[in-house]
């Protein structure tokens, strides 16, 4: 006997339905609704709040550190309990840096990055001029989606150096993929940022790039104390030093969404990561390219 949230999420999962309830309305306007609802102090309409957020995902709060709320936000921004999330130890491994589902991932050719059961979309397309003769592009990439149901904050993948952020204000698409296969160059045409690193001893070159999507969509980052957002003023090319241990926490997102991982050419994907995997932080992702004796 299902019970009523899985025909809820059953109804809901059909794609016609889905993509017209959560891309075929004013997007913007609906996510700067649920950002600024989403914030309203109140424990009682928290708790009401996330009964009927239950109907629609698989929220599950029995790892958080938090059980009450006073908003639906602190819900969405949730910490986890001490030791939920162990990191991998191995110095040759690169963590994943949230938990997710492995979108797609695979080689980047010729500065092309060919999303599964979606449209292509190049570095440039993504990364503006960030994206032209950079290290990624005979590289490696993962796409991991972060469901709205999901652990929202992310770690440093490795102990790592950053030095840049670059903001891209854009649209808030939804990013599942009922919206991959519909939208061509989805991620390109979403709000989102490129967060330069150097990873490890030998500083290779690594890019996360967080992606928002639709409802609250904005990106919080503790490098530089900034709320990047739809309605972000600010400078769009944000110099900073930063040093994180693997597993660092470096940021949240207000809501689900995607983090796009690049590295360059020598990089592997851990045994088992696959198109369709779901991982979850500190969990291998990558394997460092061997080092000479």
């Amino acid at each position: 006997m299902m019970t009523i949230s899985e025909r809820i999420q059953k109804i809901f999962a059909q794609e016609d339905l889905n993509f017209l309830l959560t891309n075929r309305i004013p997007r913007l306007a609906t996510t700067h609704f649920v950002g600024w609802f989403s914030q309203i102090k109140s424990p009682m309409l928290a708790q009401m709040s996330i009964t009927v957020w239950r109907w629609f995902s698989g929220l599950d709060l029995r790892e958080s550190r938090q059980q009450r709320f006073d908003s639906l936000h602190e819900c969405f921004i949730r910490e986890l309990k001490d030791g939920a999330r162990p990191v991998e130890p191995d110095p040759q491994i690169m963590a994943s840096p949230c938990d997710g589902i492995v979108g797609a991932c695979g080689q980047v050719v010729d500065g092309q990055v060919f999303q599964a059961k979606g449209f292509p979309y190049s570095l440039e397309d993504l990364l503006g001029k960030e994206g032209r003769d950079t290290p990624w592009v005979d590289g490696i990439f993962l796409t991991i989606r972060i469901t709205s149901a999901m652990y929202h904050r992310f770690h440093a993948p490795y102990d790592l150096r950053m030095q840049r952020v670059h903001y891209f204000s854009g649209d808030t698409w939804n990013v599942n993929p009922i919206a991959l296969k519909r939208v061509e160059k989805l991620f390109c045409k979403n709000e989102r940022a490129l967060l330069r690193v150097e990873v490890g001893e030998q500083k290779y070159p690594v890019a996360l790039v967080p992606v928002a999507a639709i409802l609250v969509a904005s990106i919080r980052l503790h490098a530089i104390d900034t709320v990047l957002h739809t309605r972000y003023q600010g400078p769009v090319d944000i110099a900073c030093d930063v040093h994180y241990r693997k597993g660092e926490e470096m940021g949240w997102f207000q809501h689900g969404s995607t983090i796009i991982v690049f590295a360059p050419k020598g990089f592997e994907l851990a045994p088992g990561i696959g198109d369709g995997t779901p991982v979850r932080m500190g969990q291998a992702l990558l394997r460092l390219p061997q080092q000479p004796a």
